[in-house]
């Protein structure tokens, strides 16, 4: 991304915290909580915001520095057709927490105000396209920006609400229960890993931020106190009022919550949440959408073209029993997206030093496969073995873990085996090499 598209910092900062606003996080606490407890959950909490922390001021500072988007970076990677595929399963991935997102603020509305829910999925995408057109440099960092206070305000009101209503929970911190061979603690660290998903989003945000701005943006904007919100106080405040209402973990648990305990402000609250969450679901889908059509067929559509097609799709997806593949369709590109955050930072560990250059990304000078698509695939195909069998279900918790390793040992086996080549960053390029660099990817 050229210097002159980049924003400030402040102005990406209040973008990418739409992402701190998502009801996913209150669910996969709540869930964590009711099955290892909430003492394993909040270790599990506090590893997961210092793992993620770490892995993002890596890559966000990395994605500053060469403005390149996971689809272009991905080509490096493993190739011209390695980075559609890598594209698809982003967009893929960014498309079905829309349709998340969005059943949450629908089935929402559907238990205060009634109706056909069918309805209500239709006017949740509907009012969301129009949302996403407008790009993070445009208008979406002010959007969030101010509708972040009010989401605050709505986390300190439904916990006051709960317990005026309910009294102080007197067991909602409970015992350190465990459902695994595994430590309870460590079966929480791994449910977090399954939304790796977040470092191919801070990818995708990071590369819009200025190179000077690049310390703030690793450490506040993108980093471990970005997580210390999204993970532990999201958290923290979901396990409290679900226990203080006595509700079981569920997709609609949250909703009913905050419902019973805030009324029409509860649907608000909700409503100001989703709404923010899902601009960075759709503009993500669309963006990674475009990306893929323009290298798998040659499409080169404007990006409102590929929001509305995402809104289709979230849309046809709500029609159907979405929560019974849902979560499955989620494992297993999750075993593709460890696999790749495993893989990203192998590259960057190695090239760390070598400022100078950047990854060659011109489409004329890179293979269409590469060794370390190779080694991704094989990494991922593993992954989802591991996964699916069920002799060692101890083996198959622990995947997530496996699988970063073998896809970090794999890679950096087959980038010495074949090292992709790199383009001198500190060199003016000509007229016609700086218009290839353009073309590579849709912006």
């Amino acid at each position: 991304m050229p210097a002159d598209q980049r924003v400030g910092k402040w102005s990406l900062t209040m973008a990418w915290w739409a992402l701190f606003s998502a009801m996913f996080w209150i669910y996969v606490a709540v869930a964590s909580a009711g099955a290892v407890g909430v003492p394993n959950t909040i270790i599990g909490m506090v590893l997961t915001i210092a793992t993620y922390g770490l892995i993002n001021l890596v890559l966000s500072r990395y994605a500053a520095r060469t403005g390149l988007t996971v689809s272009v970076f991905s080509r490096t990677l493993f190739g011209l057709l390695g980075s559609a595929l890598a594209s698809l399963i982003f967009a893929a991935t960014a498309i079905y927490y829309a349709v998340f997102e969005g059943s949450i603020i629908a089935v929402a509305f559907h238990e205060y105000f009634g109706g056909d829910i069918l309805i209500w999925y239709a006017a949740v995408v509907i009012y969301a396209i129009p949302l996403a057109v407008g790009g993070v440099q445009h208008w979406l960092d002010r959007l969030n920006g101010f509708l972040l206070p009010f989401y605050f305000a709505g986390l300190v009101a439904v916990v006051i609400a709960a317990t005026v209503l309910q009294g102080v929970p007197t067991n909602w911190i409970g015992e350190a229960a465990a459902s695994s061979a595994l430590p309870g603690w460590l079966t929480s660290y791994l449910i977090y890993m399954g939304v790796y998903i977040m470092m191919m989003y801070t990818f995708d945000y990071a590369r819009m931020g200025k190179r000077e701005d690049r310390r703030f943006l690793g450490s506040v904007t993108f980093g471990w106190v970005f997580y210390a919100f999204t993970f532990g106080l999201n958290g923290l405040v979901g396990i409290y009022i679900m226990s203080a209402w006595g509700l079981e973990a569920s997709e609609t648990g949250v909703v009913t919550a905050f419902i019973s305990s805030l009324g029409i402000w509860g649907v608000l609250v909700i409503f100001i949440s989703q709404t923010r969450i899902n601009t960075a679901n759709y503009f993500l889908a669309s963006t990674n959408l475009s990306a893929f059509a323009h290298r798998a067929f040659g499409l080169n559509l404007p990006r409102y073209v590929w929001v509305i097609v995402s809104g289709i799709l979230a849309y046809l997806l709500m029609l159907t029993d979405v929560l019974s593949y849902l979560l499955k369709a989620l494992a297993w590109q999750g075993v593709f997206v460890t696999a790749w955050v495993a893989i990203a930072l192998t590259y960057i560990a190695i090239n760390w030093k070598e400022e100078r250059y950047l990854p060659e990304v011109r489409p004329g000078r890179l293979k269409p496969v590469t060794a370390g698509a190779i080694a991704w695939v094989i990494a991922s195909a593993a992954g989802i073995l591991l996964t699916e069998q069920t002799a060692l279900p101890v083996v198959s918790q622990l995947t997530p873990l496996i699988t970063m390793a073998l896809a970090g040992g794999l890679y950096y086996a087959a980038y010495k085996l074949s090292p992709p080549p790199v383009m001198d960053g500190q060199k003016d390029l000509t007229p016609e090499e700086h218009a290839e660099l353009l073309a590579a990817e849709p912006q």
